[in-house]
């Protein structure tokens, strides 16, 4: 079969730094060709995915400048056009608007989308003539927010688990983490407030956002509890970094106030062994396994008294149940069924 995956330009495929779709569509393009697929992919001018074909397309730079932005579209439109009849399978990470040359070409498509979706974008697509086109959404959480109609599966994010190490033990005084943004809806003074209450050190990884709104929460409700000696706070963390931080510490806390629409984090710290307990909002509750990867709380007590239990979860089992799940052969394997369940 011959794949094209397409994804905005700007950021560099594989991306030099955090990436967020960008990050998939490396993997799966790799995962793609690794089963025997011709794979091409529409993304950023100097990408480069072994085994696959590049098309370069806009410049690197985020955010793109307007210009460079408003000229992704017709770019797209052009190339798609062009190649209509080239590919067996349309992966589509970047815009909707990206589709329309090719809405009502037999070639199958699949629109993949990782953060909250625009029901208004979806309802004027699905009023114009389409053939062979499915909506995914990273959890059903984010599915269900959508009332615009049209074929919708979820299909959760992957990770590539050689990345990382599970840590089959860790030390009864190990540290409690946190990692995300240092934004309110992400928690981290929850996570404080936990392990001051228990006792626990806590490592506090994350970028600033640069808001003026977060960079007063974090100047006036983060940082004055951190010390170097209880709280511990190591900065926005790389690969290698997160591998070796997760893996020591007892729990991951995810005490989010909002509705996530997947949280890679929680993978991450499973995929060291690490359980993970997490506020039960948006997609917390499908990717927590209660009792086996971690424990879905409601409220910071709740999540105070359940770091005593953290020590019953076996962090080896932890780790395979997360491989069985979120394993970039996994996801790859459900996305290319999509079309033979139709």
């Amino acid at each position: 079969m011959r794949i094209l995956l397409v994804m905005d330009p700007g950021i560099l495929v594989p991306p030099k730094g955090y990436g967020g779709h960008e990050r998939l569509v490396y993997m799966f393009a790799k995962e793609y060709a690794r089963l025997g697929h011709e794979v091409h992919l529409l993304v950023t001018r100097g990408s480069e995915v072994e085994g696959c074909t590049v098309h370069p397309f806009g410049k690197e730079g985020f955010p793109p400048k307007k210009w460079d932005a408003r000229m992704a579209i017709p770019t797209a439109w052009r190339f798609l056009w062009k190649h209509r009849n080239d590919f067996d399978l349309i992966h589509n990470f970047g815009r909707l608007a990206y589709l329309l040359p090719v809405l009502n070409h037999p070639v199958k498509k699949i629109m993949t989308y990782g953060r909250e979706i625009s029901s208004g974008n979806i309802r004027v697509m699905n009023r114009l003539p389409n053939r062979n086109l499915v909506y995914t959404g990273c959890s059903r959480d984010l599915i269900s927010r959508v009332q615009a109609g049209g074929r919708w599966e979820a299909v959760y994010n992957a990770i590539p688990f050689e990345q990382y190490t599970v840590q089959p033990t860790v030390a009864p005084d190990a540290p409690l983490m946190f990692l995300g943004r240092i934004e309110r809806i992400k928690g981290a003074h929850t996570a404080i407030a936990v392990a001051k209450a228990t006792g626990h050190r806590l490592i506090l990884a994350g970028n600033i956002s640069p808001l003026v709104e977060e960079k007063k929460y974090f100047e006036g409700e983060i940082q004055p509890h951190i010390d170097s000696k209880q709280i511990v706070y190591v900065g926005a963390l790389n690969d290698e970094q997160k591998n070796f931080y997760l893996g020591k510490a007892k729990a991951l806390l995810f005490p989010i106030e909002w509705n996530e629409p997947f949280g890679m984090v929680m993978v991450e710290a499973m995929a060291c062994g690490t359980p993970v307990i997490g506020f039960n909002s948006g997609s917390v509750n499908e990717v927590i396994d209660e009792g086996r990867t971690g424990f879905k709380v409601q409220t910071d007590a709740e999540m105070t008294y359940k770091i005593a239990s953290i020590s019953e979860i076996d962090r080896t089992d932890c780790r395979n149940q997360a491989v069985e799940r979120f394993d970039v052969p996994v996801i790859a394997k459900h996305y290319l069924s999509l079309f033979d369940k139709a």
